[in-house]
């Protein structure tokens, strides 16, 4: 091993990256991503339970609560997630020819489009709500709303495979 590898290995010096700056951001949105991911994953499995039990006005009250932090935590996700792939990471042209990563990011696009029937629903509700009165579902809507969340979840474990796959340079 050459002095400078010896330098670069030797337990007593610092590690310095060249740019400390870029470092900080691409850690601090990697920090944001998955923050956004799993407060989108927490608010669907509070959907899930939430839209299983029997709807009262305070169910209905935090089934739309819940909804919009899905919906915020969904569209920063997308946002952060995008600014990763254009500034940080390993760029745009590694990520727009990777099979997972198109994988990922198309599953994540039909969720997003499916998840407005759910959200339509719930916001349908408003009038009842604000009326103090329990809002009132119709069976088949219910089943339809239960079935969307329940696809989405399903989406999100091929998406947490895809990530888990592009995390190890795999399908690209």
């Amino acid at each position: 091993m050459d002095a400078r590898h010896k330098a670069e290995h030797d337990d007593t010096t610092a590690i310095v990256p060249k740019d400390t700056g870029f470092t900080a951001m691409s850690t601090l949105f990697a920090f944001l991503h998955h923050l956004c991911a799993f407060t989108l994953v927490s608010a669907l499995a509070i959907e899930f339970t939430l839209v299983r039990q029997e709807l009262t006005l305070a169910s209905a009250r935090r089934l739309q609560v819940t909804d919009l932090v899905l919906g915020i935590a969904a569209g920063a996700l997308l946002v952060v997630g995008l600014l990763r792939v254009f500034f940080f990471e390993k760029g745009a042209a590694y990520y727009w020819h990777s099979h997972a990563f198109l994988t990922k990011f198309s599953l994540f696009v039909i969720v997003g489009l499916l998840s407005f029937i759910p959200t339509r629903e719930f916001l349908s509700w408003s009038r009842a709500i604000k009326a103090g009165e329990v809002p009132i579902i119709e069976a088949a809507r219910r089943k339809r709303v239960t079935m969307i969340i329940h696809i989405e979840l399903a989406a999100v474990v091929i998406i947490l495979l895809c990530a888990a796959i592009m995390a190890r340079g795999s399908w690209v």
